[in-house]
């Protein structure tokens, strides 16, 4: 008598990837709860939001990073931040390279998934030169950062500092160790520049990179890269300019700094909201008007495939491109002399209602669980969809259910409404459809 083989059940990539944080997330709340990874003890709901925040690279944080954790706790941050930025996948293949072990087809499939890579061929390579820039680029702001806080917090701390911070800005985390966070360096061009350079370079997305690095012509671009280089380029251009022109004389942001500084500090909290959470500005004590473009910017995000969460860029701007060519009565979209395929528009679309519906579910329950004000509630949950970790300064105040609520859409927010999607429908390729049927819109 021959028996049946029981067919194995095949997690598949969207699941493992969501699985992956799952898991980092636990361990990380693991190691916080041990004795010596805290001065004073943490509630078990501190210490899970605290991993969340790092793992998903948000940086928001219910208590002072430097007063709280010792160095021990700090490490473990700085660990899941890493971990979480570049993808607990990648480094689990790159463990498999390293101990010379063979990486088979799942493996392949998972890093084409967790990067949104176009092929199968090549993933191995493309995830070798992911890793290798991302030790050179972190690399080279170390020691450019420690140039500079070397001779003003000595040799350990501003060594420490450095290394911190860089990890922390490439992986678009926004966690600081100083209190004010970057406050008290408003104005400071050096810190800025090599701060802001590494969290644009890390949410631009690893794709872009590797498509520049092989490419030396633009010309040679991919559409993709284009379309990120050049809307990053403009889009912090314009946000700079309304933030400096907004808070130019507000006397609790920018008011009594030089214009030089005015301009430097109002680029730093432009492009801090897509997605590193660093902050120059008191963000409670910014203009309302600026609170908002803040909010956008937040939603927006960076690139696909990067340390950044958020819509993404290229799916607000395919949107965009996807309106404006209806009202132009253009069939279909196009830019860079290139043609939008339908089917990007309507993931575009999808991905914009599926994130709205997340922010809304979580703006809904936390108006029923706090006693806060609607403005810095709706900032603090933007904030955490796209892992920003911008805060009006509630965190801390939240009630444990509310803190819960944040790590939810902390998640959502770092595996991506698409991943949410795949885990909660499968799809169906259907073989006929129905009649065409004129419904009244607008």
């Amino acid at each position: 008598m021959t028996t049946i083989p029981k067919r194995r059940r095949t997690i598949s990539p969207p699941a493992l990837i969501a699985l992956s944080f799952a898991i980092t997330i636990v361990v990380g709340t693991l190691l916080l709860k041990l004795p010596f990874a805290t001065y004073t003890p943490i509630s078990w709901t501190d210490a899970f939001f605290t991993a969340t925040s790092a793992t998903t690279v948000t940086g928001l944080s219910v208590f002072d990073i430097n007063t709280t954790l010792t160095i021990f706790g700090e490490l473990i941050v700085l660990f899941l931040i890493q971990i979480g930025g570049v993808g607990f996948m990648a480094f689990a293949v790159a463990m498999l390279m390293i101990l010379g072990r063979k990486v088979g087809m799942k493996n392949r499939i998972f890093i084409q998934e967790s990067f949104n890579y176009q092929s199968i061929g090549g993933t191995i390579k493309f995830l070798r030169e992911i890793l290798l820039f991302v030790f050179i680029a972190e690399g080279i702001a170390f020691i450019a950062l420690s140039f500079f806080w070397v001779p003003e917090f000595g040799w350990k701390h501003g060594l420490y500092y450095s290394l911190f911070h860089v990890i922390s800005a490439f992986n678009n985390a926004g966690f600081s160790i100083f209190p004010d966070n970057l406050e008290s360096f408003a104005g400071n061009s050096a810190v800025i520049l090599i701060l802001s350079s590494l969290f644009v370079i890390g949410g631009i997305g690893f794709i872009v990179v590797v498509d520049i690095w092989h490419k030396r012509s633009i010309r040679q671009w991919a559409l993709h890269t284009k379309m990120m280089v050049y809307g990053t380029l403009i889009l912090n251009a314009i946000a700079t300019l309304f933030l400096l022109i907004l808070e130019f004389h507000n006397e609790k942001t920018i008011a009594d700094l030089s214009f030089i500084d005015k301009v430097w500090t109002s680029y730093f909290q432009a492009v801090t909201p897509r997605t590193a959470g660093f902050n120059m500005m008191a963000v409670g004590n910014m203009e309302e008007s600026s609170l908002l473009l803040t909010l956008l910017l937040m939603f927006i995000g960076g690139g696909s495939a990067s340390t950044a969460s958020g819509i993404k860029l290229t799916t607000f701007m395919i949107i965009i491109l996807a309106t404006l060519s209806y009202f132009r009565g253009i069939k279909e979209p196009h830019i860079f002399k290139r043609t939008i395929k339908a089917e990007l528009i309507v993931r575009s679309m999808a991905i914009a209602a599926v994130s709205s519906c997340v922010v809304f579910t979580a703006l809904f329950l936390l108006s029923i669980t706090e006693s806060i004000p609607f403005l810095p509630v709706l900032f603090e949950t933007i904030s955490a969809f796209g892992t920003v970790g911008l805060s009006m300064g509630i965190t801390d105040d939240l009630s444990s259910v509310g803190k819960v609520i944040l790590c939810v859409v902390m998640f959502l927010g770092r595996i991506g409404p698409l991943t949410l999607f795949f885990l909660l429908i499968r799809a169906k390729k259907e073989s006929y459809h129905y009649s065409y049927d004129q419904v009244q819109t607008g």
